[in-house]
């Protein structure tokens, strides 16, 4: 997550050029890892996106390459700028970062979930397909009909009769 410095700069009521001068000022207290500079085509990217056209009108042009701020360059930034405005932004932002950061965690738990359910349930497609072709088995009619299992006696066939007392 990070902030573009004409946003920072926007946030504590101050031009882009101050922001950057104070910045330039303090060059020891950013490092690379706080703070890095856009190349032309992640600017061009930028502002095409920012302007919602792929080229900038007249006087938009890209004279300078925006710094880009991680979330410590933004905290070390009120150190930078000390004034009362910039601490008050910081502490803002900072808070901002920290609900984005909860919020994407619940995401990414949320994310997990539905895969957990795929895992649990996939054997048991399977079982319920063999279930349902077992009961659709034992629903269909039989394919011919069957002889009736019994065994008649015909009464002429039998040679005598017993006659009983």
């Amino acid at each position: 997550m990070v902030m573009q410095d004409r946003d920072l700069a926007a946030l504590y009521g101050v031009e882009t050029k101050n922001l950057n001068k104070a910045v330039r000022r303090n060059l020891d207290r950013l490092p690379s890892d706080f703070m890095f500079q856009l190349t032309l085509d992640e600017a061009q990217a930028c502002a095409a996106s920012r302007f919602q056209i792929g080229t900038l009108k007249r006087g938009q042009n890209i004279k300078y390459l925006p710094q880009v701020f991680t979330q410590e360059g933004i905290a070390m930034l009120s150190s930078v700028l000390r004034s009362p405005c910039a601490v008050q932004v910081n502490i803002a932002i900072m808070q901002v970062f920290v609900r984005l950061r909860e919020t994407l965690a619940l995401h990414k738990e949320l994310a997990h979930k539905p895969a957990e359910l795929e895992r649990k349930i996939e054997g048991h497609d399977t079982s319920i397909r063999t279930l349902f072709d077992a009961i659709r088995e034992l629903a269909a009619p039989p394919a011919k009909p069957r002889g009736e299992i019994a065994f008649h006696v015909k009464e002429d066939s039998v040679p005598y009769r017993v006659k009983r007392k």
